[in-house]
């Protein structure tokens, strides 16, 4: 089946309220939304976020690699619509080009790449009338995490109370080196002990901050530490996750396969953050987290702070597919944004549970008249006649 056109939408969706960590403050999601037709008609759904902190890429970036590199290889192949293959397989099909060179100032193409692939994968299932969750099944109930974003101390009790009512068992609380201890003491007092609380840092540590960071949360009983130093040698994470009993969980410095490989051989960390929009999509996702089974490695499923329902679907699917996660992030939806894309509603619930999307293809439903109104941008391409 051959992809006959492409629409790129770069976003801009303006939040309930802001969300801030120690890299950035955001007011607004900045994704960018593929939709690509098929020559039968059939439409599917992508999206990339751009994070120049993380993959290095930008929102103009990753519309010219988009347009340049990724258009060109989807509209000259014929893809082949899934029909019971083996699922990683099948995903691994979907050649895309997610390189970068050296003097790109890019990891990898990976939010980029993540936009086509689902976008494909949206389009292929629907065409042949069969839910995402038909070729990753289930296997678990999925139960999200509240996150609390780097504010006041009085902000942070704020929104933990706020999530204490909601029911939320797991909370992540983003820390930036300015009254870590006070803000955790705060937040611990609010929840009560049975909540289940980990920080962030987004790399806002050096290694010596981060082992004396953690050694003065340790009383709060933080069940893990994601990405306190900023992404560099493995074995700098090693030495923290060394010095501390806290497990470190990568992020930043978990993007492509090989990192993943380095970080397992350094046994630089404990857990693995994967997100899709970094890691690439589905496929090189599924890859990762194989390895993360392999060497003992806990695995959460995380998201990017403004996604769409979109992204929120394929994160639904992935972390209710894979065998085992420690914690799950996203599906906010309108709880965050002013409106999202999809007709129904798809953040998650009381206690954050979520229930499993079973409609064809990613099993959300865009509305076109969203993606118009919020677009900044718009690129349309079609493909060159076979």
């Amino acid at each position: 089946m051959r992809i006959v056109e492409a629409t790129l939408f770069a976003l801009q969706i303006p939040f309930v309220e802001a969300f801030a960590h120690s890299v950035r403050s955001r007011s607004s999601s900045d994704s960018i939304v593929v939709r690509l037709r098929a020559e039968d008609g059939t439409v599917g759904y992508g999206e990339a976020v751009a994070r120049p902190y993380v993959t290095g890429e930008t929102v103009a970036g990753c519309l010219q690699f988009m347009e340049r590199t990724l258009w060109p290889a989807v509209q000259a192949t014929d893809y082949v619509p899934w029909a019971g293959q083996e699922e990683i397989a099948w995903l691994g099909s979907l050649t895309l080009p997610a390189e970068a060179n050296e003097t790109s100032g890019v990891v990898a193409w990976h939010g980029s790449r993540c936009g086509f692939e689902l976008a494909l994968v949206d389009c292929l299932l629907k065409a042949a009338g069969v839910s995402l969750g038909e070729l990753l099944p289930p296997r678990h109930p999925v139960t999200y995490s509240g996150v609390i974003t780097a504010s006041s101390v009085e902000g942070a009790v704020k929104h933990a109370k706020r999530f204490k009512q909601f029911g939320l068992p797991y909370l992540k609380v983003k820390i930036t080196g300015e009254a870590d201890q006070e803000r955790l003491a705060a937040i611990r007092a609010a929840v009560g002990p049975a909540v289940s609380l980990r920080v962030d840092g987004n790399g806002a540590y050096s290694v010596e901050g981060a082992i004396a960071t953690c050694e003065a949360l340790a009383e709060f009983h933080i069940d893990s530490a994601e990405q306190m130093i900023p992404r560099g040698d493995p074995q700098a994470l090693a030495t923290v996750q060394a010095a501390t009993a806290i497990s470190q969980m990568a992020d930043e410095s978990l993007i492509t396969l090989a990192d993943a490989q380095t970080l397992i051989a350094a046994k630089a960390c404990r857990g693995f953050n994967l997100r899709l929009a970094k890691c690439g999509g589905l496929g090189p996702t599924l890859a990762i987290a194989e390895l993360a089974q392999a060497a003992g490695i806990a695995v959460q499923v995380g998201c990017q702070v403004g996604e769409t329902a979109i992204l929120s679907a394929a994160g639904r699917h992935l972390a209710a597919y894979l065998p085992e996660i420690s914690f799950c992030e996203g599906s906010y939806g309108s709880l965050l944004l002013r409106e999202d894309l999809s007709r129904r509603p798809i953040h998650f619930g009381h206690r954050g549970l979520a229930k499993p999307l079973k409609g064809p293809g990613l099993g959300v439903e865009i509305q076109d008249a969203l993606l118009e109104k919020y677009a900044q941008q718009t690129i349309s391409l079609l493909a060159k006649a076979v």
